[in-house]
């Protein structure tokens, strides 16, 4: 039998040794594979700041005349015409409860007239039907939000239009003798509701609001210029006689002043000025009460006070949704960046060659990302918008013409790989 050499033994051994080797590395590597993705998507950061502050609007106080049943006629932050009904002072109960029967009578009437109507035209059923259906909803919504004053219209108004479908199921009635006999009964009543009733006129066009808060003749506009922060602080309302009826809000402008340091007012200065330049505006969104973005901009900066200044922003939207705000917390929005987010670790700087507008190549460092695409790592370049904590915001900077290059939400970056280089074959 043929026996081998101590060195061919030696040989067979090493190499038994490398080959277990090589599989322990790859088995290593397999297991322990750093190999980690994550998926790109649209993402929005808010630069801004956290503000306290004072609601201004031009104001008008309605003073009452005299004693009586007072029943407003206007809703909050509805708006009324010079001369416009705000309110009507009734005499008595008495003389109150007469004009509420010549209120009801008066809606009856006009229910039998449109009954009347509805017979020689059936399109007008569908369409009594449809506001029905609408109204329902409205005064579901009203009372969901907790708005008592809205529902309780909504509802009124709910009831005559059933009233007035109810009316106009019955062909039979005798629609004209109902008719004379409601308005002979009317003719009665205003007979003796003669001089019953005072009514209050709005002596310009304005907003109602039913809430006076003694600030109205404090805080004016014209006044917010010279503000300062010791002024500010040191606002107290004025008593209330208490026999106001409401007032009137004049314009389309309201104010929010607030104190801030001599840098910050430079820096949100600038930023509006800016903004207006390309037609933008800062946004205000008020911690309650108000759940909308409201667009306003730097209308005064005060005198220094202490390093100080009080900043008074103004806006000339959704007026009629701020009628009951005076000192509000808000959260100022100077900046916003769009863009797509992915976790700052997936960043690659890559060396590239980069041809010249005169034929000439050179090298260049390229920021970008590997995805995964199909079986392969492909680099995409991109360009840095925004650096948050652990992640940033960036837009695809791939040359023109070159789609597949072009990062968009949705694909899977590269987080965490060991050897990577575009065209990789991921296994």
């Amino acid at each position: 039998m043929r026996k081998h050499s101590l060195g061919t033994k030696l040989w067979a051994a090493g190499m038994s040794l490398l080959v277990v080797g090589y599989f322990a590395i790859q088995a290593y590597r397999y297991f322990n594979d750093p190999f980690s993705t994550t998926l790109a998507y649209s993402y929005q950061v808010e630069e801004g700041a956290t503000l306290s502050g004072w609601v201004t609007r031009d104001e008008q106080l309605l003073p009452a005349s005299g004693d009586g049943i007072v029943e407003l006629r206007r809703e909050e932050g509805e708006r009324v015409g010079t001369g416009g009904t705000v309110a009507e002072i009734y005499a008595s109960r008495d003389a109150k409860d007469i004009h509420t029967q010549i209120e009801a009578i008066d809606a009856q009437i006009e229910q039998l007239r449109y009954a009347q109507e509805t017979l020689a035209s059936p399109e007008a059923a569908l369409k009594l039907d449809a506001q029905i259906e609408q109204s329902i909803l409205d005064y579901r919504r009203y009372v969901t939000a907790g708005q008592l004053s809205k529902s309780e219209t909504e509802g009124r108004e709910l009831r005559a239009l059933v009233m007035k479908r109810d009316f106009s199921a019955s062909e039979s009635e005798d629609f004209e003798s109902r008719i004379q006999q409601l308005e002979s009964r009317a003719k009665e009543l205003k007979k003796q509701a003669t001089g019953s009733v005072r009514t209050i006129n709005a002596p310009r066009s304005g907003l109602y609001s039913a809430a006076v808060d003694g600030y109205e003749s404090v805080l004016r506009p014209e006044s917010l210029s010279a503000l300062t922060p010791a002024g500010l602080e040191a606002l107290r309302a004025e008593n209330s006689t208490g026999a106001e009826l409401g007032k009137l809000i004049l314009g389309d402008r309201w104010y929010y002043s607030v104190v801030m340091t001599m840098e910050e007012a430079k820096e949100v200065s600038e930023r509006s000025a800016a903004l207006e330049k390309q037609q933008q505006t800062l946004t205000l969104r008020f911690a309650k009460s108000v759940e909308r973005d409201l667009p306003v901009t730097v209308a005064f900066v005060g005198p220094e006070e202490d390093g100080k200044c009080v900043v008074t922003f103004c806006g000339s939207t959704y007026l009629p949704q701020l009628t009951l705000l005076r000192r509000q917390s808000a959260q100022l929005v100077t900046r916003t960046y769009e863009g797509i987010r992915v976790p700052k670790s997936a960043l690659r700087m890559v060396t590239m060659k980069k041809t010249a507008e005169d034929g000439t190549e050179k090298t260049v460092q390229v920021t970008g990302l590997y995805c995964v695409v199909g079986m392969e790592a492909r680099f995409k370049p991109v360009e840095i918008l925004y650096s948050g904590d652990g992640f940033v915001l960036v837009r695809a900077a791939a040359p023109a013409g070159n789609e597949t290059l072009k990062l968009r939400p949705g694909d899977e970056v590269i987080v965490l790989a060991r050897d990577l280089y575009d065209g990789k074959v991921l296994g």
